[in-house]
């Protein structure tokens, strides 16, 4: 082998070298932690977290794993306090002003075996009517979701149930059964051909965003309202049967989806009511 032939194989063994790790390199502070799943700035979290792209996949997380939330107790509107359930890196914040809830927050999901969203709680005993007007007025990521929540501890793991509007239109009413137990929901997609504006043609398929969503716990049962367009709030599909113990926490959230990320979401025109059938 030739001297010049030898020099060329270790400038491509050394440029090699240096190239290899990029795709693997793990965060020293964060096991299971890749620089390419991170945006520029935000901070880091595992690799399981990040959403869907053309190279990765959410997954839940490991078996255990576990952060405790960060709890304060100061109440905002008609809330008692307020949480960054499951202590997503990024904290979040809300506020109150003229009839409107303003919640930022980061939050790999509210799914899977336990959760990362803000949520503003109230403790509750008894039936429950609670409904929202939603909106994201900075948009954001397409799957982020405001949630109307029923759930028995402020744990990230906790027994659950709740009703969600996301990014994209899907609405759903989920529960997570036991604590620790993977969520299941029922998903409602909602779209019109020449009835919304927005089409290409009276042939494009255009998503609708509800109006309001609500949840109602009525004993053990728990349904979803809608009104799709301004009409008078109605009963979407099957409610779902679940117990949850009193005393229990009642309120309104938001996950961004991105688990570093704070994005915006608003609630407006919140109804909360200690009995059933007040849903509007």
């Amino acid at each position: 082998m030739s001297i010049a032939t030898r020099i060329r194989l270790i400038a491509i063994a050394a440029l090699a070298a240096q190239a290899a790790p990029v795709d693997a390199q793990e965060h020293a502070d964060v096991p299971g932690s890749s620089l390419q799943n991170s945006p520029p700035g935000a901070p880091i979290a595992p690799d399981w977290a990040y959403p869907q792209s053309t190279t990765h996949a959410q997954v839940g997380p490991p078996p255990g794993f576990h952060r405790d939330s960060r709890v304060e107790a100061t109440p905002v509107g008609v809330f008692e306090g307020q949480a960054d359930v499951g202590a997503a890196v990024a904290p979040g914040s809300a506020s109150f002003a003229n009839g409107t809830y303003t919640i930022r927050s980061a939050g790999y999901n509210v799914w899977y075996t336990r959760d990362e969203f803000r949520f503003l709680f109230k403790k509750m005993s008894g039936d429950v009517s609670m409904a929202a007007d939603i909106a994201y007025p900075a948009g954001g990521f397409g799957d982020h979701k405001a949630l109307l929540v029923i759930r028995q501890s402020l744990e990230d793991d906790a027994k659950e149930a709740f009703v969600a509007l996301h990014g994209d239109g899907m609405i759903h009413l989920a529960q997570r059964p036991e604590p620790g137990k993977r969520i299941s929901d029922m998903e409602y997609r909602i779209g019109s051909r020449g009835g919304l504006p927005g089409g290409k043609s009276p042939d494009s398929l255009v998503t609708l965003h509800a109006k309001r969503i609500g949840i109602e716990k009525r004993g053990d049962q728990f349904m979803l309202w809608v009104s799709e367009q301004g009409e008078p709030m109605h009963q979407y599909g099957a409610p779902i049967t679940l117990h949850v113990a009193a005393p229990f926490y009642v309120g309104i959230g938001f996950a961004s989806h991105l688990p570093g990320v704070v994005e915006t979401a608003t609630l407006s025109n919140v109804v909360l009511e200690n009995r059933a059938g007040r849903v509007r």
